[in-house]
């Protein structure tokens, strides 16, 4: 959540200065600057007296990015959202409203980031287009609504409705991994089971039924094979699992492969659905917002494609726009469409007919918000069949592995 390439390689000298404003409170502050006159001209600007004015100088060893780490939190980025459209409301010009952000914030990332943008709008950048040179802080969905609030002159009502949505998808994180906790310690717990009793225990019980000879069953023999890749080529694992992430990575950042992942998400049992959900729900809020805010048509489709957060439903999207264009009612094109619920288009289609685009798709978002959360409050539920089966099955397989060779020595023992 922080822009690296701005942390690590500022193309101009970052000064800090010390100043007074016209109420003599002291002001501390970082900007970049291409020199000491132009940093000592934009603290004029922003109606302070400055005091000092020293070039940050870089450490030989940089320890800023453990700071860094943390960025930006989501609740840093509601309470920014927040606070900006109270400044908005107040009728504070806005690079005024920045610089009592940036003196309030105490996240050092937050902070930079404001400067910066600060400093890129009065160089003549809308805010928007200063917010977009942040993409780990600001995502596409943030910037095309701030876009489309600078549009329509409904910046305040839009930095609002942004802290809505984040708290909303932050709290619809926090559910599901509240929801798919108690099943990662159960798969955590018997993974770390499984790898002790083939380290440990199945090489002992490899030595005893080696001497006792004879064939051994197969669960046996894959057992014994596991445990001896497990204690002999370890570090072989190791290698082979980093360049599967590795390429995994690669190829998910790839078009093609992007769009494949996508597309499987939306397949997998139980969270398939949900993802669904979430995507129908944000893509029917968001469009809802603009047409209310009197965004055009086509603008507001361009924009809404890229808050979806799936490739899939965002080339449905596209065609989507492109279909308008060319003169098609949105009902229409949804009704072919394999992604989008029938609900949805139902629903455009009377927001179409009634001319209550914007009240239809409020309607549609809350329907789609509260079967997320039904869908999360029973995710546990839904998911312990497959966990059951899962552990069922490594718990039969261990037990046919270790008893069914113990069962034939006992056999021969008894002849």
């Amino acid at each position: 959540m922080f822009d690296v390439g701005r942390s690590f390689f500022n193309k101009m000298p970052v000064y800090k200065y010390k100043a007074r404003d016209k109420f003599g409170k002291a002001i501390n502050g970082v900007m970049e600057a291409s020199g000491y006159e132009m940093a000592a001209s934009q603290v004029d600007d922003l109606g302070y007296i400055p005091i000092s004015i020293q070039e940050k100088k870089k450490d030989v060893i940089s320890l800023d990015f453990l700071q860094g780490v943390r960025g930006v939190s989501p609740e840093d980025l509601i309470l920014f959202s927040r606070q900006l459209s109270a400044l908005f409301s107040a009728g504070i010009p806005l690079l005024s409203s920045l610089n009592t952000l940036a003196e309030q914030t105490e996240n050092k990332r937050m902070k930079e980031t404001i400067n910066t943008i600060k400093n890129d709008i009065k160089g003549g950048s809308s805010l928007s287009d200063a917010l977009r040179k942040h993409p780990k802080v600001f995502s596409p969905l943030y910037v095309g609504m701030i876009q489309a609030g600078e549009t329509a002159s409904t910046l305040d009502e839009i930095l609002a409705r942004l802290a809505t949505i984040t708290e909303h998808e932050k709290d619809t994180r926090a559910r599901i991994r509240a929801a798919i906790r108690y099943p990662k310690i159960v798969v955590t717990a018997i993974s770390v089971a499984f790898i002790v009793l083939v380290t440990f225990v199945i090489p002992k019980f490899a030595t005893m039924f080696t001497k006792f000879g004879g064939t051994l069953p197969l669960p046996t023999r894959i057992m014994i094979g596991i445990s001896h890749v497990f204690r002999d080529y370890w570090f072989v694992m190791i290698i082979a699992a980093s360049l599967v992430v590795l390429g995994f990575h690669w190829y998910t950042n790839t078009e093609s492969g992007r769009l494949r992942w996508d597309g499987f998400k939306l397949r997998i049992p139980v969270f398939g659905t949900l993802f669904l959900k979430i995507a129908m729900s944000r893509f029917t809020n968001i469009l809802g917002m603009l047409i209310r805010s009197g965004v055009p048509i086509l603008v507001t489709l361009k924009i809404t494609s890229a808050t979806v957060g799936n490739t899939v439903i965002i080339q449905e999207v596209q065609k989507l726009r492109e279909s308008v264009m060319e003169g098609s009612g949105l009902s229409q094109v949804l009704k072919e469409s394999g992604i989008f619920t029938p609900m949805v288009a139902q629903m455009i289609s009377v927001g179409e007919q009634s001319g209550k685009m914007d009240e239809m798709m409020a309607k549609v978002s809350q329907y789609y918000d509260l079967e997320v959360e039904y869908t999360i409050k029973n995710l546990s539920t839904l998911i312990e069949p497959i966990l059951i089966i899962i552990i069922g099955g490594m718990v039969l397989f261990l037990a046919l592995a270790i008893f069914l060779p113990m069962w034939d020595m006992a056999g021969v023992a008894m002849r």
